[in-house]
């Protein structure tokens, strides 16, 4: 039987520190902890107020969806989707039972804390390890069944949190699939092996419930450091009208997703930029807090199963910038999307360095 992506995770364990969540709420200045710049004049937080460094907003009901998408993963890795017919009733479900949780004391949060070889459950994000300061944020992990973690949450009242989160994963993957065919049809990918996993029972799939606490000092705190996402593609719904979220696109800088109502914000991630081979970037994204106000967002992310073997698909023109106009090399060797996982989590950033062709 396949290996699921929760099962590459319990390889590569997490101590304690690197899991549970400060009580934020206890905290009326910014612990040195969670000090991640001296000044708020240092550069580290300034973003990009170019008039033209704007993320693409794309409607999926319009004619040229595809290409429009195609381009803007080309030059962007990302853009903001609407048109896409997800139910904003369902939508705001989900951000009333983030919030409903998010809201509960610290020590019933705990109850739900995700264990040090696990992937789901509540805890800081997965990358913490691999940075020197703590980020203002907590979130809960859901991949595959809910139930046990909301029945810690909520003993009683446990099934509304669970139906609304399994409606909205069905739909997530339902749009998965369509973005993923339109990407795929841009990249010229026909091929069986490379299209027939698309709405397997095996996908690999995870929701990941976020939150930004108000911040005392958020010119020196850090929501989420930067990092690329493993996944082939990632759709985050940011559930309140406050900015936080931004895309680093090279030659211009740190660009902030300004949310669009009733909009998902599609990015590619490193599974993508490989079978592309390179020729969609893997975003590199962050996210900064507010002092007056919490900030909520939902993420989907959307892999092929687990055993899938991930290989660059070379363009079949010619490109002008080789010696003599040659064919096109793959810049990356074939990996499995278990292997990669597990290089991610154990490696962090210098993974897509550990599989690229010399």
């Amino acid at each position: 039987m396949a290996p699921t992506l929760s099962e590459v995770y319990g390889d590569h364990p997490l101590h304690l520190q690197h899991i549970i969540p400060i009580d934020f709420n206890s905290f009326r200045s910014l612990p040195d902890s969670h000090v991640w710049s001296q000044t708020s004049d240092d550069g580290l937080f300034s973003s990009s107020s170019l008039p033209s460094s704007s993320l693409p907003v794309i409607d999926l009901m319009d004619p040229n969806a595809s290409e429009l998408i195609g381009q803007a993963c080309e030059s962007w890795g990302a853009f903001q989707l609407t048109g896409h017919d997800i139910p904003m009733k369902l939508i705001d479900e989900v951000d009333s039972e983030a919030r409903r949780l998010f809201a509960l004391p610290a020590d019933r949060k705990m109850k739900a804390l995700r264990s040090p070889g696990g992937a789901a459950g509540y805890g800081v994000a997965r990358i913490s390890p691999f940075f020197p300061k703590n980020m203002w944020h907590e979130g809960f992990t859901i991949m595959g069944c809910s139930k046990d973690h909301a029945k810690e949450l909520w003993p009683h009242d446990y099934q509304r949190f669970c139906e609304t989160m399994e409606e909205y994963e069905k739909q997530m993957k339902d749009l998965s699939h369509h973005l993923v065919r339109m990407i795929l049809n841009y990249l010229n990918i026909f091929k069986d092996e490379q299209v027939k996993w698309i709405g397997s029972t095996m996908e690999s799939t995870a929701l990941q419930l976020n939150s930004y606490p108000c911040c005392p000092e958020p010119n020196r705190a850090m929501g989420l450091a930067p990092h690329t996402d493993t996944s082939l593609i990632t759709l985050l719904h940011q559930t309140q009208m406050i900015s936080g979220l931004q895309i680093h696109k090279d030659g211009v800088g740190w660009v902030p997703v300004h949310p669009v109502s009733g909009a998902f914000v599609v990015n590619v991630g490193d599974l993508l930029h490989i079978l592309s081979n390179g020729r969609f970037p893997s975003v590199l994204h962050r996210v900064t807090v507010n002092q007056t106000r919490q900030r909520f967002s939902v993420a989907y992310f959307y892999s092929p199963p687990a055993d899938f073997t991930v290989s660059p698909q070379l363009s079949p023109k010619p490109l002008s910038s080789s010696p003599g106009g040659g064919e096109q090399v793959a810049r990356y060797r074939s990996v499995m999307v278990e292997e990669y996982s597990g290089m991610k989590a154990k490696y962090y950033q210098k993974a897509l360095s550990l599989i690229k062709n010399n």
